[in-house]
């Protein structure tokens, strides 16, 4: 692998670890506080896509980066409030079902008033071009707006719970929930809060991913696949976890891409000789570039094997 190739595969992995983080980070906030695993969190990624899509045309990109996570952070507000928040007496195994069929809901509504195709969503014109060139590679604006969001998003996030009111009242809600009760606050309203705040963080990742990738109702089964992976090897509950996490496998499948290296080889190291009579030659024929949407997967098995409850997590998985 040339330094050019090294430096562009190093960038976009932050690029796309960040975009990862943007999504777990809500459904990151949510499970810490509401021990809640939000089968839906991806759907409402996608719906911030469409959202933006719908919203940019009719008045542009930039009131749809605003407005549209607002719209996915209240319909995920509504959610809790008028659906997990009747079926949370019932246990975990509820609230599991009922984010899973919601996940099935929200992809169906969604086919029905945008159709099954991807729609065209393309770039602003300020954000369709390159930022800089890496020897003879350009790195495309869009790509560091991504990488601008995310970091401050998260420097937000991280004021909001550690610098203000309402973040100390979430902490404390988070292990001491009678007590907040106590004092006052309405510990049901701040799990709405943080529900729909949640929500929003997916719908901002989706208005930024449906415009820099692709905008279609299978986008919430893939970017949900990877999500878990990331919050389950980052530990469940841990936003440090999740930062790392989706740094990790952003640069892992980045570089995987990049890579013409055959599994073959591996044999030809200890002097076995690759041919099409070889056991498995349709396996060691394969680079590594063609598995590498799955090794985000090999990593998850990995974790669960020697750290089951992730990198930074609290909790058994």
């Amino acid at each position: 692998m040339t330094a050019e190739l090294a430096l562009v595969s190093l960038l976009n992995g932050i690029s796309y670890g960040l975009l990862l983080f943007m999504l777990a980070s809500g459904l990151t906030l949510i499970f810490s506080m509401m021990g809640v695993l939000n089968f839906a969190h991806a759907s409402f990624y996608m719906l911030g896509a469409y959202f933006g899509y719908q919203i940019s045309k009719w008045v542009g990109f930039w009131p749809a980066l605003v407005v549209a996570p607002i719209l996915t952070g209240i319909l995920g507000a509504l959610v809790e409030r008028y659906g997990l928040r009747r079926v949370h007496k019932w246990g975990h195994v509820p609230e599991l079902l009922f984010t899973f069929g919601l996940s099935f809901i929200i992809v169906e509504l969604v086919q029905v008033i945008w159709g099954r195709p991807p729609v065209p969503n393309p770039l602003p014109p300020e954000l369709d071009g390159p930022l800089f060139t890496i020897y003879t590679t350009t790195f495309p604006i869009a790509r560091g707006f991504i990488m601008l969001v995310a970091v401050l998003m998260m420097v937000a996030l991280w004021l909001l719970l550690t610098r203000t009111r309402i973040g100390l009242v979430i902490q404390a809600a988070l292990t001491h929930p009678d007590m907040v009760e106590a004092l006052g606050h309405n510990v049901r309203n701040v799990f709405m809060l943080v529900f729909g705040g949640g929500s929003a963080l997916a719908g901002l990742a989706g208005v930024i991913g449906g415009k820099v990738f692709v905008t279609e109702p299978s986008m919430a089964a893939v970017a949900g696949a990877i999500v878990f992976v990331v919050i389950v090897v980052g530990g469940m509950g841990s936003l440090a976890g999740a930062f790392i996490a989706s740094l990790l496998i952003g640069l892992i499948q980045t570089f995987a891409l990049a890579s013409d290296f055959r599994l073959g080889r591996l044999l030809e190291f200890f002097g076995v000789t690759v041919t099409p009579d070889t056991f498995g030659y349709a396996v060691w024929k394969l680079t590594v570039a063609q598995v590498g949407p799955v090794l985000p997967f090999l990593l998850l098995v990995l974790i669960l094997i020697v750290r089951p409850r992730g990198l930074m997590g609290t909790r058994e998985t």
